[in-house]
């Protein structure tokens, strides 16, 4: 009787609204639906398809990267819980960003469509200046339910995003709606999710303007923003010389080859940030050393796995394409072997950049992306010059690498050192 109590109490533990059991079931069902939803519009549209859309949506990623507030970190890693009226003021400043970066994107669509030689894509690039503002729009609540750890609730609305953007998607491809596909279905995607967020989530802000109160968050909040334009530069330099070089057949066959080891070996690190973040945080509250002796069991049960999983990747990577892709897509295996090692080395770093942010730390982060990033713009140059698009490829890789090593410094290094305060 008393093993059969422990059994039921074992499942209801793994079962709990803050469980990970609730983020591993959000990675596997959202990551499938992306990886379903994207190699089959690959399939149906052909690379230029894909690099005219990854163009729009590089664009994106470039205005919200040099507009972050870092405001949803500062939240999750606070030692207070934000008040109704601390998430007044994070709404009106997270809204007033998305509008003015939608506004910011289709201002400067010509310009894009015009550099990267997209030809009748304006309203392609138009459309997707409708992501920010939804995203903007959301309510702050979605922060809160993170930092408490709510995983059941946040999953429930992820999966439901992700399934009609999946569907949509396909759907309007098969009706002929092209690479505008895409964008559509990301963008009711988000609706449903925006729209979830303020009918299940609290507290609610007031829906009304406030510009003042959330000034303790600034200092933590700023390492996020320099992050951010650090890694604007090093996540989507590569794509903007593809792209503005090549153009849009090359850019979708670099993507394509990066977003397939991407979904293969770092979505799952990132989907395990999300649960480790807000754990990492609420246990250095408690008990800072135990935090420490946490993410190094992780770091190296992380590190054995990707190990066999890069090796694996490396040896069947032409037959996956040919069977996932086709024929059409069998030049970017040689781009895929190498990106396997770069988002294995991205799957560490997500598991480093979550304790480090959870512990204050996020200065650590950003150094990190600092010294790749001197790194990348050294040897590029010459990469480039005797090696091409894979030169630029293996440059992505030492700089990632000098990263990690130095966040891996910081995090082995903390494990006697006192808490850092909020201000990073």
């Amino acid at each position: 009787m008393r093993s059969i109590r422990g059994a039921a109490f074992s499942v209801r533990a793994g079962l709990g609204p803050s469980a990970p059991t609730w983020v591993l079931l959000q990675q596997i069902v959202v990551r499938g639906l992306v990886a379903v939803k994207f190699l089959a519009l690959g399939r149906i549209l052909g690379p230029s398809a894909i690099g005219s859309v990854s163009i729009a949506l590089l664009a994106v990623a470039i205005a919200e990267s040099l507009s972050d507030t870092g405001l949803p970190q500062a939240v999750i890693q606070g030692g207070d819980a934000p008040t109704r009226s601390d998430l007044t003021a994070i709404w009106t400043t997270l809204t007033t960003r998305g509008v003015l970066v939608a506004l910011l994107l289709i201002a400067l669509a010509p310009v894009m469509n015009s550099q990267f030689h997209l030809g009748n894509a304006l309203a392609l690039l138009q459309l997707a200046a409708a992501l920010p503002l939804l995203r903007g729009v959301a309510s702050p609540a979605y922060f809160v339910v993170q930092r408490n750890r709510g995983f059941q609730h946040i999953a429930g609305i992820e999966m439901a995003a992700a399934f009609v953007d999946c569907c949509i998607g396909l759907a309007f491809a098969w009706g002929g709606a092209g690479a505008y596909s895409l964008l559509i279905g990301m963008i009711v995607g988000e609706t449903l999710k925006t729209t979830l967020t303020w009918a299940t989530m609290t507290p609610r802000p007031s829906i009304r303007p406030k510009w003042s109160g959330i000034g303790h968050y600034i200092g933590f909040s700023r390492w996020i923003w320099a992050g951010s334009v650090v890694n604007l530069l090093l996540n989507q330099f590569d794509k903007v010389v593809v792209g503005k070089l090549l153009g849009p057949a090359q850019l979708g066959a670099y993507q394509m080859s990066s977003k397939l080891a991407q979904m293969l070996l770092t979505d799952t690190a990132f989907a395990m940030g999300q649960y480790l973040f807000p754990t990492f945080s609420a246990q250095h509250r408690h008990d800072a050393r135990v935090a420490a002796r946490l993410v190094r069991l992780y770091l190296v049960i992380v590190a054995g796995g990707l190990a066999m999983l890069v090796v694996l990747l490396r040896v069947i990577a032409e037959p996956l394409f040919a069977l996932i892709l086709g024929a059409a897509w069998m030049s970017a295996v040689p781009l895929f072997k190498i990106f396997v090692i770069n988002m294995a080395i991205g799957a560490l770093i997500a598991v480093l950049v979550a304790y480090l942010r959870a512990v204050g730390d996020a200065k650590a982060t950003t150094q990190a992306s600092l010294i790749q990033m001197v790194i990348l713009f050294a040897i590029v140059p010459p990469a480039t010059h005797y090696w091409g698009v894979t030169g630029i490829a293996w440059s992505m890789t030492a700089g990632m690498g000098s990263a990690a090593t130095w966040m891996l410094y910081r995090t082995l290094r903390r494990h006697d050192a006192p808490s850092f305060p909020l201000a990073g």
